[in-house]
């Protein structure tokens, strides 16, 4: 479980909602021998979802989800986990995200999963897309097709998968919204992208600061701490030759993949990379010591969007159990979030090394 699963709401209204066509009968939730029901994007926040369901229901659920903190959330509600589901099902429940691109790919995808007769439920709440995400289905399926309710500043929208509704489906819709999801080159090709990921079709102006400011005589094995899909490793593979290895821990799977795909391809058989699917607030890999470790933290709270200076404060503690004794960290961050005192606490040497643009560059050596 995360270090920062107290800080997950433990009211969730969208997930509270989602359900509510289900408990009005509008909805049936479908049998067991009907086969499995599937939940893109699911989330348990504070045992909310076991607490609405049968122990059978849950039984049922596959839960689809790629950030890793939620998916440590969702197991240890004793519920299972995919990052990736395939087939089709007779119910799937899905939490589009605020990216609209991405929510209108998982909107194709849910259609996709949905089986003849089944039914395609959706919620998010109203200051998140949620009249556009109903809008965007209705598009998809045509208006007569999508019903909807309202609670708690939330929004539920829904559709069955009727027989002959094929040629209701725009289908060249369907299509555009699918490919919404397939890597797409960025920074004059240099990186592989997609919608969903943190500044996904730019390299993040916090990012490229500290990079500029990367010494480069960083040497030895190296961590890039909530990589995304692998620019900051990119750069000090490039501009510190005595580098001997990277590891990238990284919560969003669909992230990590690129990283991948981006690095892979274009290092020596000198250079170490390992690639690690992780919520770095649970700690790193015990087994590993590093030389130095490099990050630009998540700055908000992937739901709410308020300022996270607690994740930061993780990354932080996490990175001084991490590094060798005189090992140091490169850290950027908005400049008026508040990390110098609980440097101080964990590194004996603490420097403020440029703040530019809104951000400050930070080196510390433990």
């Amino acid at each position: 479980m995360s270090a920062l699963s107290h800080l997950q709401a433990k009211e969730d209204p969208v997930l509270e909602t989602l359900l509510l066509p289900v408990a009005n009968a509008a909805v049936t939730w479908p049998a067991p021998d009907q086969g499995e029901v599937l939940f893109l994007r699911a989330r348990s926040s504070g045992h909310i979802l076991p607490q609405q369901l049968t122990y059978s229901q849950r039984q049922q659920l596959l839960c689809e989800q790629s950030f890793k903190p939620d998916a440590l959330s969702l197991e240890a509600d004793g519920l299972r986990v995919t990052a990736a589901a395939s087939g089709r099902f007779p119910l799937v429940l899905l939490l589009p995200p605020r990216s609209r691109a991405e929510a209108r790919t998982l909107l194709a995808r849910g259609w996709q999963h949905t089986a003849e007769g089944g039914v395609l439920l959706c919620c998010q709440a109203n200051n998140a897309g949620a009249r556009s995400g109903e809008s965007d289905l209705s598009k998809l399926l045509g208006a007569e097709a999508v019903h909807s309710l309202s609670k708690q500043k939330c929004r539920v929208y829904w559709a069955q998968h009727r027989p002959h509704m094929s040629a209701a489906v725009d289908q060249d819709l369907l299509q555009d919204w699918l490919a919404l999801d397939v890597p797409q080159p960025i920074a004059e090709g240099r990186f592989l992208s997609r919608p969903g990921l943190f500044a996904w079709d730019r390299i993040d102006a916090a990012s490229a600061l500290l990079a500029r400011h990367l010494p480069s005589d960083l040497a030895g094995q190296g961590a890039d701490l909530g990589a995304g899909f692998g620019y900051l490793t990119a750069e000090v593979l490039q501009r510190c030759p005595a580098v001997t290895g990277m590891d990238l821990y990284e919560a969003e799977a669909r992230g990590l993949d690129l990283a991948r795909q981006n690095l892979l391809p274009h290092v020596g058989t000198s250079t170490a990379l390992a690639f690690f699917w992780h919520d770095v607030t649970t700690g790193l890999l015990a087994e590993r010591r590093y030389d130095f470790i490099i990050s630009n933290p998540p700055f908000h709270h992937s739901r709410s969007r308020a300022d996270a200076p607690d994740i930061g404060h993780a990354f932080v503690v996490v990175a001084a159990a991490s590094l060798r004794t005189g090992g140091s960290l490169w850290l950027v961050a908005n400049q008026h979030l508040p990390y110098e005192a609980l440097l101080h606490q964990h590194f004996r040497q603490v420097q403020a090394v440029c703040v530019e643009q809104g951000f400050k560059v930070i080196a510390a050596v433990k």
